[in-house]
């Protein structure tokens, strides 16, 4: 079956407009599952495709997928294109948004983060434990952190990033394939490469900057138990400089039960690297369990 998504725009409690997608195969119940998909740092929906495709190829399962706020084609609250103190734990509040507005009641919802994304599931979890309790069947944190990013830049990039949040534009033709590249492990497919370069160029520049700061005070070490409720995937690449391997092994080992996927070559992009490895993360199944 080939992935067709279907726009729709989630309102959330601030006013924030969410971009969303959503797949449904004809003739789906509504008991049957459905993936959600929170995206990175500067990235949009489209950084999920190559598993959202995957996943509708079963034709077993919905998929759901949004631009977080201030990224792609969402706004910031009340329909803004302009930053306010932004936070992890509002990301956290979209999500839950997001599972109310698109997935039936009765959908067991299988969770997919990547990067910021991941940490989104676990701001959700913190914030809305019942929500998670209740609804959520399955957890993938991919190439992401509970907290502990503070120390982890480079000289001067709090300044930068800082002087950024207030930047009008996009950064376009300034993000170059080798900035691209770097987020990449050994191996990176050009088209891969240049979809990441267009993401990280069409972001607003105060997103880069008001985001950064998000990232640097996110600490949701307390949602771990939350998160222990289900069976959960921490997947990261040995060669990813954002969320080194180091932060990924804190993570799965603050997590009861937790499974931990570290991969060699694989750099940050673990949904472009590495789909197939996710599409099992998500579901619990082998390459065997997938429908023929």
């Amino acid at each position: 079956m080939t992935l067709s998504l279907q726009r729709h725009t989630v309102a959330t409690p601030d006013g924030a407009r969410l971009a969303a997608y959503r797949h449904e195969p004809a003739d789906l119940p509504a008991d049957a599952p459905t993936v959600v998909l929170a995206h990175g740092w500067l990235l949009s929906y489209r950084a999920w495709l190559p598993v959202a495709e995957r996943l509708a190829e079963r034709g077993d399962v919905r998929v759901v997928a949004w631009d977080q706020r201030g990224h792609g084609d969402s706004t910031f609250a009340a329909g803004s294109r302009r930053p306010q103190q932004e936070s992890v734990r509002r990301l956290g509040s979209d999500l839950a948004a997001v599972i109310d507005a698109l997935v039936p009641e009765g959908s067991p919802v299988h969770l997919g983060g990547h990067s910021m994304g991941g940490m989104t599931v676990m701001a959700f979890a913190g914030a809305h434990p019942d929500v998670f309790a209740e609804r959520v069947q399955r957890v993938l944190l991919a190439s992401t952190a509970m907290g502990e990013l503070r120390g982890t830049g480079l000289p001067l990039e709090q300044q930068v990033m800082a002087f950024a949040a207030k930047a009008p534009g996009r950064p376009g033709r300034l993000v170059s394939n080798k900035i691209a590249r770097q987020q990449f492990g050994t191996v990176a497919d050009r088209a891969d490469v240049a979809a990441t370069r267009a993401m990280l160029g069409g972001t607003r520049v105060s997103t880069w900057g008001s985001y950064y700061g998000a990232l640097m005070r996110h600490d949701e070490s307390a949602a771990m138990s939350t998160l222990a409720q289900v069976p959960v995937t921490v997947v990261v690449g040995r060669r990813d400089g954002l969320t080194p391997r180091k932060l990924g092994e804190r993570l799965a080992a603050a997590i009861p039960g937790a499974e931990l996927e570290v991969l060699e070559g694989v750099g940050h992009m673990t949904p472009f690297e590495t789909p197939d490895l996710l599409v099992r993360s998500l579901l619990g199944t082998s390459t065997a369990d997938a429908p023929r």
